[in-house]
C-alpha cells in the first residue's frame, strides 16, 4: 500500500475507499505532497501548572520547535514546572539534541563530546545560544525506546542537574557513525567515536570491544560500570544508558489486550462507536460507562481472536518435557485435569481486565473526535510516568531530595 501511494509531489492517485457506515466503497482522488511530520507531537499544560511537552524524533528544526512550544507555553499559562517526554524517541540529529539542552542551560555550558582512536574525531559541543529559562523545575521520562539523541538530551540535562529522569533505563547507543562509500553505489557504515555526556560517562549499553566466543556481543556487566559525579555530587554510572533517578516498572499489556489489538478489534469499535455518537466531552475527560463497556463485550463475543496465556505456553512446554522423558502417559489424567482448569476463558477475562480494555478503548475512541491530541490527553490519567513526574514537581520536598539524590528508587 505504501509502495502505491507514495509519488512525486504534485501527482495524484486514485483510492477506492471502503468506509463503516458507507452502503459502498466509493473513490477519492488525492494530490501528492510533500509529507512533514512536526517533532513536537503534542504540547499543552497538564495539572494547574505544570506544561508538557512530547518530542517523538530529532529532525531539521527540532530544537526549534522545542523552543517555540516551551516560550508558548510560559506566555499563555502560568506555568512553574515542565514535563519533556521523550519515551519511543529514537534520536536524530546531534545539533538539535545540543540546541534543547541549550534551551534549559547558560550559553557556553558542555553538552556533550566525541572520542574517537583518531582523534580528529574528539570533539566538544557546548550550548550556543541564550536559554530560555535555568530555573524552572524539570523532568524527563525515559524509557528503552528512548535512544541516541533522546539520551544525549535527559543525559546531560541530569549531569547538569538541570533534571530529573522518570521512567526506565534508556537504549543505550552512544556510538557515531559516519558513512562512507564502497564500489556499486553502496555505502559502508563506520563507528568512529563514542558520545561522552558532561559527567564524562558513556552511554553505550553493548561492548563490541569484547566479543563472546560465538562471536556475539554482550553488555558492559554491572561490575564493570564506572562510577562519575553530577555537577552538584550525585552518583551516576556508564555503560547502559541513562539510568532514570526515579524508575518506574514496564507495564505489560495482557494477552487478551494483546490480541483484541492485533486483530484490530480495539480499531473498529471505534470507529463503530464513531459512528453512533456524534460527539463527546473533551479527551481529557471522557470515559466509558459500564454500560458501554458491557456494548463493547456484547458486540466482540461475534468476533473471532484468540491468545495463548503465558501459563498456558509453560504448561505446554512442561507436557512436551513430560512426554519426552517418558512421564506423560503416567500423569496423563492430573495433566488434562490442569490443562482443562488452566484454559483461559475469553469471556471471564474482558471482565478481570475491564480497567486495561477500557483505557484502550477510551484512548482509540478519543482519537476519532480530537486526534492525535485527544489520545495523548486521555492517557494522562493512566499514565504512570506522567503522574509520578507531576507529583515530584509538585512536591519541592520530594522534587530536591531526588535532585540531590537523597530519594532514588
Amino acid at each position: 500500500m505504501s509502495k502505491v501511494l507514495k509519488g512525486q509531489p504534485n501527482t495524484t492517485v486514485k483510492l477506492l475507499i471502503e468506509r463503516e457506515g458507507e452502503p459502498k466503497p466509493f473513490e477519492k482522488v488525492l494530490t501528492r505532497a510533500e509529507v512533514k511530520i512536526p517533532s513536537v507531537s503534542y504540547s499543552g499544560m497538564l495539572a494547574n501548572d505544570v506544561g508538557y511537552i512530547k518530542l517523538t524524533g530529532f529532525t531539521e528544526n527540532a530544537g526549534e520547535e522545542v523552543r517555540n512550544a516551551f516560550v508558548e507555553l510560559k506566555e499563555k499559562n502560568k506555568i512553574k514546572s515542565l514535563i519533556l517526554d521523550l519515551r519511543g524517541n529514537p534520536g536524530g540529529l546531534l545539533h538539535e539534541a545540543v540546541n534543547i539542552v541549550n534551551i534549559f542551560v547558560d550559553k557556553g555550558t558542555d553538552v556533550v563530546f566525541t572520542k574517537g582512536k583518531v582523534k580528529e574525531w574528539d570533539k566538544e559541543y557546548k550550548a550556543l545560544n541564550p536559554p530560555v529559562d535555568t530555573e524552572m523545575p524539570l523532568t524527563v521520562i525515559v524509557n528503552s525506546g528512548s535512544a541516541s539523541a533522546s539520551e544525549i538530551v535527559s543525559g546531560a540535562l541530569q549531569d547538569l542537574d538541570r533534571a530529573i529522569i522518570i521512567g526506565q533505563r534508556s537504549f543505550g547507543k552512544g556510538l557515531v557513525q559516519t558513512t562512507r562509500p564502497i564500489s556499486y553505489n553502496a555505502q559502508l557504515k563506520v563507528t568512529t567515536a563514542k558520545y561522552y555526556v558532561p559527567s564524562g560517562r558513556c552511554i553505550q549499553a553493548l561492548d563490541y570491544s569484547h566479543r563472546n566466543a560465538d562471536g556475539s556481543v554482550g553488555k558492559v556487566p554491572d561490575s564493570l560500570m564506572t562510577e562519575f559525579k553530577t555537577k552538584k555530587g550525585r552518583k551516576v554510572y556508564d555503560g547502559g544508558g541513562i539510568a532514570p533517578d526515579f524508575t518506574t516498572e514496564v507495564e505489560e499489556l495482557s494477552n487478551i489486550s494483546g490480541s483484541l489489538i492485533s486483530k484490530y478489534l480495539i480499531f473498529d469499535y471505534a470507529t463503530a462507536y464513531r459512528m453512533k455518537h456524534s460527539s463527546i466531552t473533551t479527551a481529557k475527560d471522557f470515559k466509558l460507562t459500564d454500560a458501554e463497556y458491557n456494548e463493547f463485550v456484547t458486540w466482540v463475543k461475534t468476533k473471532t481472536y484468540d491468545y495463548t496465556t503465558r501459563s498456558e505456553k509453560e504448561f505446554e512446554d512442561l507436557k512436551k518435557t513430560a512426554e519426552k522423558e517418558k512421564y506423560y502417559e503416567g500423569l496423563k489424567a492430573e495433566f488434562e485435569t490442569m490443562q482443562s482448569k488452566m484454559k483461559h476463558d475469553k469471556e471471564g477475562d474482558l471482565i478481570k481486565f475491564k480497567d486495561e480494555i477500557k483505557q484502550l478503548l477510551e484512548s482509540e475512541i478519543a482519537s476519532r473526535y480530537y486526534y492525535l491530541k485527544g489520545r495523548v490527553e486521555n492517557d494522562f490519567v493512566t499514565d504512570r510516568e506522567v503522574n509520578k513526574a507531576i507529583e515530584a514537581l509538585n512536591n519541592k520536598a520530594m522534587f530536591d531530595k531526588i535532585m540531590n539524590g537523597e530519594l532514588k528508587k
